[in-house]
């Protein structure tokens, strides 16, 4: 078990009295069924966390602890290390000392508890808040700050932290997903030493593109899937964010996680309040597994991802099959084509909008969000009508923060674009940045969205394939230093007004990939695309990273012809891991083809709850061997589906029986074996047979027959009896 104390004769315990000799104050237990949080009030009114781990079984036992690490500590006093927060006052003291004032706690029903903590500086009117919201049931705490100041003019801040949180143990071991485009959510594990370890973005708008918001973290020996005790932490902000651990001479660990204070010192007015994004975490004494069963639950359940209990769409989307070249009745086929598949919606992607300069490729017409007459002579609200006569639904692509300097809103608006004064225009992808920190911008990219719903369109795939650079603001004029953190308000004051008129629209969070991976997006999407690489082989990678902390209801996985080398049969079983959608052309499916990927919609509809509502567990991992296996159970442990891939096998190989987990002992199973080729039969022993979930968990099955083929696959759905 973590404890957070040592070195008890140094320590500075809770106070007794406050200096005035006030009652004392009780700890600030912040709780939930199996996590606790522990804060108390020291020396000098000091707030100091003194646990955070697995629950205390008699809350008396909270007095008992030691203080020793302040929670918030500031910058500019007695704090030699990593500061949560630093102000520069408007006299130029660069100090800030924050001293208890009391706290409030309220509760929603009987599984939310919302605790707010008041801190101030003794001598000068600043006020922080520290925010803290328990979910009892799913083992969840979100934490944000809140600051604000009374002083004659603005005071400046520098350092902002979410949330800094305290260890002591031997060793520590973090787990950070990395990447670039096509291999985003690449995992690795290392031993934290002496020092800072900094994880962090820079790039604005496309922030995650080389770094992910999200970790594990390990106290005292590295944690399993199923063993060890782990904190998972993931920060709310589709934006520049850092996540800093600092291991100090006593080996105490300190993390703060918030927005990346990079070239972003922020003036802020009296009265006014500068709120931090939320930082969501959870603490499993189980591994891995369970702290991912904890926000996936949280996630789905919370608001942690928009209409997260619903139902998801299905989707064929043209991008593959057309790219560019398409016109009206090119599109009306194809959804006729989605139709016979199958799914619940038709996708157009790029390619649809610009006259004066007509998109044929992507060097022109981002930004003149009206459609080609020459491609679209009847408009969106035509292929509207098509699909709504093929019984589907009609969703769209925008790309409605970027610009082409070839455009028409370039050439109305050049202020309205991110640009250095007496520099060169900074391109990438052939595109510049819209200023969304400018309300006009603002408005402009809402009736984008605005325009096309009032012509019928049930869904968004919204891209970012751009980071910030040139990054100058017309708008901001002296207040450059406020461009990435008022880029993203602005961006989340657009979707904050799309919600209030449209809350319900599905809508797909894309970057060029994964790159807008955070539930601070994630609250006003359903989905998000993990990756522009679909092939199947590194979406197993991919999606096993991302789904380590966000729920299979996220993650569009579609079927491609990214690499036809892959059986469909292979393309389509990975895809069914996540949130399925195609990007294939039906028409040239063979007759096989065509009858299996039916077939296929048809059993991930009827298993959909399972997928997307169920307990992930995560049975066997790519970066232990080329034998991948993962489960997904619902809440009843009645019904499951258990996938199988077999990745880079090798000759002779030899298949490894899997252990299942997630079900119930004493309850019996049957395995059925589905997603098989016309006229193919499964090479499973357990395919048809009944076993006990006792069985099944201790000796387990082989998810491969006789020969362990390389890039194949197996869907084994189990059903009690």
């Amino acid at each position: 078990m973590l404890k957070l104390y040592a070195f008890v004769s140094l320590l500075v315990f809770v106070s007794q009295f406050s200096a005035q000799g006030q009652t004392p104050t009780p700890p600030i237990v912040i709780e939930t069924a199996h996590v606790g949080l522990v804060l108390a009030v020291g020396d000098q009114q000091k707030l100091y966390q003194t646990y955070l781990g697995p629950r205390l079984t008699t809350a008396a036992d909270y007095q008992l602890l030691p203080a020793r690490h302040e929670a918030y500590p500031p910058a500019g006093t007695n704090n030699l290390f990593e500061p949560a927060i630093r102000v520069l006052h408007t006299d130029g003291n660069p100090s800030l000392s924050l001293a208890f004032v009391d706290v409030k706690t309220s509760k929603t029903g009987d599984n939310v508890t919302t605790t707010i903590v008041h801190l101030r500086d003794p001598q000068y009117p600043v006020d922080v808040r520290l925010h803290f919201v328990a979910y009892t049931r799913e083992d969840v705490i979100k934490t944000w700050t809140e600051i604000v100041h009374r002083e004659k003019k603005p005071v400046v801040l520098t350092n902002y932290a979410s949330a800094m949180l305290h260890f002591d143990a031997k060793q520590y071991w973090l787990t950070q997903y990395h990447g670039d485009w096509a291999e985003e959510a690449k995992q690795e594990e290392s031993q934290l030493t002496s020092g800072t370890k900094v994880i962090e973005t820079k790039l604005g708008t496309r922030a995650g593109w080389y770094q992910t918001p999200s970790f594990f973290l390990a106290p005292n020996q590295p944690a399993t899937e199923t063993t060890g005790e782990v904190l998972a932490g993931t920060l709310a902000w589709t934006g520049n964010f850092r996540l800093a651990f600092e291991v100090d001479n006593r080996n105490s660990l300190r993390v703060s996680a918030g927005i990346n204070p990079y070239a972003s010192e922020y003036r802020l007015p009296a009265n006014q309040p500068f709120v931090t994004p939320e930082f969501i975490f959870t603490y499993s004494t189980q591994g891995k597994g369970q702290a991912s069963r904890n926000l996936h639950r949280w996630a789905r359940q919370q608001g942690g991802v928009l209409d997260g209990t619903q139902p998801r769409l299905t989707l064929l989307n043209n991008w593959e099959a057309t790219f560019f070249d398409f016109n009206e009745a090119k599109l009306d086929a194809l959804m006729g084509d989605a139709a016979k598949l199958g799914v619940d919606l038709f996708l157009l992607d790029d390619g649809w909008f610009g006259n004066k300069y007509p998109r044929k490729d992507d060097t022109q017409g981002l930004g003149d969000w009206q459609p080609t007459q020459s491609k679209l002579p009847n408009g969106v609200g035509h292929l509207v009508q098509t699909a709504t006569k093929e019984g589907i639904k009609f969703g769209i692509w925008i790309e409605p923060e970027m610009v082409n300097p070839k455009s028409e809103l370039a050439e109305k608006h050049p202020d309205w674009i991110l640009k250095l004064p007496n520099r060169p225009e900074d391109i990438s992808r052939n595109q510049l940045v819209l200023d969304l920190t400018n309300p006009k911008v603002q408005d402009f990219v809402y009736n984008i969205v605005d325009g096309l719903m009032a012509k019928g369109v049930a869904y968004f795939k919204w891209d970012c394939n751009r980071m910030i650079t040139s990054a100058y603001s017309q708008h901001l004029g002296k207040e450059q230093s406020q461009l990435y953190i008022d880029y993203v308000r602005g961006l989340y004051r657009v979707l904050d007004r799309v919600r209030q008129k449209y809350p319900h629209v599905p809508m797909m969070l894309c970057s060029g990939g994964g790159a807008r991976a955070d539930y601070g997006g994630l609250k006003y999407f359903t989905e998000f695309w993990p990756s522009d690489d679909t092939d199947a082989l590194e979406r197993v990678f991919i999606q096993w990273g991302f789904l380590q902390f966000f729920p299979s209801n996220t993650l569009a996985s579609h079927i491609t012809n990214w690499n036809r080398q892959q059986t469909l049969k292979f393309r389509t079983d990975v895809a069914m891991m996540g949130k399925l959608g195609y990007d294939i052309e039906v028409s040239k499916m063979t007759p096989e083809e065509l009858q299996f990927s039916q077939q296929a919609v048809q059993n991930y509809k009827r298993l959909s709850p399972v997928i997307w509502q169920g307990d992930l567990y995560r049975l066997r991992s790519p970066y232990e061997g080329n034998q991948v296996a993962l489960l997904y159970a619902d809440e009843a442990q009645r019904h499951a589906v258990l996938y199988g891939y077999n990745l880079h096998t090798r000759f002779h190989e030899n298949a490894l029986p899997v252990r299942l987990q997630g079900l119930d002992p004493a309850k019996r199973y049957k395995l059925t074996e589905i997603n098989l080729m016309p006229g193919q039969k499964s090479d499973l022993a357990a395919h048809g047979q009944t076993y006990s979930g006792d069985y099944l968990m201790k000796v387990g099955i082989l998810l491969s027959g006789s020969e362990v083929t390389p890039l194949t696959s197996h869907v084994v759905e189990l059903t009690a009896e």
